[in-house]
């Protein structure tokens, strides 16, 4: 990596302290529990906008219900080839959209994608919705998975990990206050200040997947780390993601806490009975809502603490899963109540 030490993170507190006043971490994590959001958009797009017509007033709703996030996707070019276009919308303007039509509920990226843009415009879009949300933004972050981006943007897909890991760190150099000099391979500048700053002081950054790092690195520079969840339809994938997250975090520097994530694509049947069933190569789990629960108890299990469900290819209407979990299966894995959102009159 060429990062100088004038972009290396300054503060020496851990994601347990650091983020011990941040509304949407403290919503979403605590050791050895699970935590459920929801993932957008709630329906597949298949070419029509309208398929997302009444999401907002949905989120709306989720939010009352007390689900601990909502997710948004980012994906700046809808490759037919890929087959998903992920969330539509761009993921920092809708979440300050969401953000001033929803109260508790922290706003999730899954995921940011920092190879692709500058840390600065990363950072301003952050911290913005961090503030306007009242310290509700959770930041999840990855290096890019669709090719077809990076000579879009004028960059070599081979050198995203190395650009991400520049990234991170000129990122977390813009959240300390102050006058600030950054001499980064992504940009330099001295004696300028960031504005606007976090709401309590810095962002949380999940990393996804490996992002081009090694797990040592994942385990030092990482606020927690989201990773695909193995199979889903028996316990031998929770067990196997069970391993993983113990690789990682006794590799974490001091040992404290760091939460773990995982999502899965669940078509919710009205039998609560129906057996976890994997569909399209495992790709979206078919289950009533004992199998999720029970697939849900192995992960927390396993040491996952927070869970992403994504209900777009579910065949039942959204309205009526979003019920379902909130009244069924949410009780089962309650919302930690953290610190309430910081309220300002912008």
């Amino acid at each position: 990596m060429n990062t100088t030490s004038t972009i290396r993170p300054i503060t020496k507190n851990t994601p347990s302290t650091a983020f011990h006043s941040h509304p949407g971490y403290r919503r979403m994590f605590a050791p050895d529990r699970l935590t459920i959001g929801l993932f957008l958009p709630l329906r597949f797009y298949e070419g029509d906008m309208r398929v997302l017509n009444g999401q907002t007033e949905l989120v709306e709703i989720i939010d009352r219900h007390g689900f601990a996030a909502v997710w948004v996707r980012d994906v700046p070019l809808f490759d037919p080839r890929f087959g998903d276009a992920g969330q539509v919308f761009d993921p920092f303007t809708y979440l300050a959209f969401l953000a001033a039509r929803t109260k508790n509920v922290a706003l999730a990226t899954g995921s940011a994608i920092f190879s692709l843009r500058h840390p600065i415009d990363l950072a301003k879009a952050s911290a913005t919705i961090d503030q306007l949300s009242g310290g509700r933004l959770v930041l999840g972050i990855a290096s890019g998975d669709r090719p077809i981006e990076f000579p879009a943007y004028g960059l070599q897909h081979g050198e995203r990990g190395e650009r991400f890991a520049q990234a991170v760190a000129y990122f977390r150099r813009l959240m300390q206050a102050g006058r600030l000099a950054i001499d980064s391979p992504l940009g330099r500048f001295e004696n300028a200040e960031f504005l606007p700053q976090p709401t309590t002081g810095s962002i949380p950054l999940i990393v996804t997947g490996s992002s081009g790092q090694s797990l040592p690195w994942i385990a030092e520079h990482a606020d927690g780390w989201l990773t695909y969840p193995d199979a889903t339809n028996t316990p031998t994938g929770p067990q196997r993601l069970a391993q993983k997250i113990r690789a990682w975090r006794d590799l974490i520097p001091d040992g404290g806490f760091r939460p773990h994530m995982t999502n899965e694509w669940v078509d919710l049947v009205d039998d609560p009975d129906h057996p976890r069933t994997p569909l399209q190569g495992g790709y979206v789990l078919r289950t009533g809502r004992h199998g999720l629960i029970t697939l849900l108890e192995e992960w927390q299990a396993a040491g996952v603490n927070h869970a992403a469900l994504g209900i777009q290819f579910a065949q039942r209407p959204a309205a009526e899963v979003i019920q379902e979990l909130a009244e069924d299966v949410l009780p089962h894995f309650p919302t930690h109540q953290g610190p309430p959102t910081i309220t300002a009159s912008w």
